[in-house]
């Protein structure tokens, strides 16, 4: 069976692997295609692209999907919108990742601050920029390298003690509404998909109300495979499709060593996206 792998991360934000590196590992698991899907960036895309290129050069039957995760905020909880097969040189959409990076970095600034303040521990964005070059930089990253330098006995402690959405060294990034995430993915020519809903953990009337309203809006799709999914929270969001007439789509959410034993392709273990999933997320967008 023909199987696909559409939410994945790389160096570009909060992964392990380079983009490149993601061909690599799609082609031993045997995928027919995999999407790039980095935090608020479409900095891997062309390296991701090319590295796809050469492989069907080279003779493997593999499609490499241009993709992003926009984060996005509704009433006070994250909500991940993946835009898939966009066109990143949309003038709106650049005009937005830009303006999105540099709230991001002075967020970024606010929070080295903090941690002198609050802990004792010093250190500057351009130590971090550094320390992960070319990446977006995300709280995972502040527990990288407190963990590296010894402030710290694992990354979760970095959550549990100052990072956490209410410890005393994190500072809220600037988010858009979903619905804003939804329109700029439109009209960057994408596929907008409600990544993960069931970590949202939401009631299941405020997570159908949101899913309505956001079919409204231009949904297409929502993420109904997923590595942490339980077998009836895969039904809750299959069901959930099939009532508001949605494509369902799926994906492992890879960061490499950032999320251990966590594999493209098969999450932990049991994963399995038929290529059917892609075929209906295409037809929905009327790509074919």
């Amino acid at each position: 069976m023909k199987i696909v792998d559409l939410h994945n991360h790389s160096t570009a934000s909060d992964g392990s692997k380079r983009p490149s590196e993601l061909v690599d590992i799609a082609i031993e698991k045997g995928l027919s295609a995999f999407a790039l899907t980095d935090h608020d960036t479409t900095a891997g895309i062309d390296e991701v692209m090319e590295a796809g290129k050469n492989a069907r050069d080279a003779g493997h039957d593999l499609e490499v999907i241009p993709g992003i995760e926009l984060s996005t905020e509704y009433k006070g909880t994250d909500i991940h919108i993946v835009g898939l097969y966009i066109q990143k040189e949309e003038p709106a959409f650049v005009k937005h990742l830009e303006h999105f990076v540099a709230s991001r970095d002075l967020r970024n600034e606010k929070m080295c601050a903090r941690f002198k303040e609050v802990a004792g521990i010093e250190f500057t964005l351009e130590q971090l920029q550094a320390e992960f070059p070319g990446a977006v930089l995300t709280r995972a990253h502040f527990g990288q390298y407190l963990y590296k330098h010894g402030y710290i006995s694992s990354v979760k402690e970095a959550f549990d003690r100052y990072i956490g959405d209410r410890g005393p060294c994190f500072i809220p990034r600037e988010k858009v509404s979903p619905e804003d995430g939804i329109s700029l993915i439109l009209n960057a020519g994408g596929i907008p998909i409600f990544a993960h809903p069931i970590l949202c953990r939401f009631s299941d009337a405020k997570l159908e109300h949101l899913v309505a309203h956001l079919k409204d809006c231009g949904l297409m799709g929502i993420e109904a495979v997923y590595s942490t999914y339980k077998p009836h929270e895969e039904r809750q969001i299959r069901e959930l499709a099939e009532r508001y007439d949605l494509a369902i789509s799926g994906g492992s959410d890879f960061h490499g060593d950032a999320k251990p034993g966590l594999e493209m392709a098969t999450g932990y273990g049991k994963l399995v996206v038929p290529y059917d999933v892609l075929t209906n997320l295409k037809k929905k967008a009327g790509m074919i």
